[in-house]
């Protein structure tokens, strides 16, 4: 898991284009959205694009769940982790 975590942070930059976010620095329980890391809606959409193109997880429709799974970095390596349990 904690590989995953780690791969996802770098994702996260990369994906994003955090130029001033170093990957390790990103806490796997800080939150990825307003306060925490301060993503916004369009960076749902393009983290989205990349966890699909990386670790072939389909997101349907944007629900409770899903909202959920995005909620960190943590929460993120579950949901791809039982992803690739099914």
């Amino acid at each position: 898991m904690e590989k995953l975590e780690r791969e996802l942070k770098t994702l996260i930059v990369d994906a994003l284009k955090l130029e001033d976010i170093d990957p390790g620095e990103i806490d796997s329980e800080e939150p990825l959205f307003n306060d925490g890391l301060g993503l916004d809606s369009i960076d749902a959409l393009e983290l989205g694009v990349a966890l699909r193109k990386a670790y072939g997880i389909k997101i349907e429709s944007v629900t409770d769940d899903v909202k959920q799974h995005f909620a960190n970095v943590r929460s993120l390596a579950r949901f791809i982790q039982s992803q690739r349990a099914e």
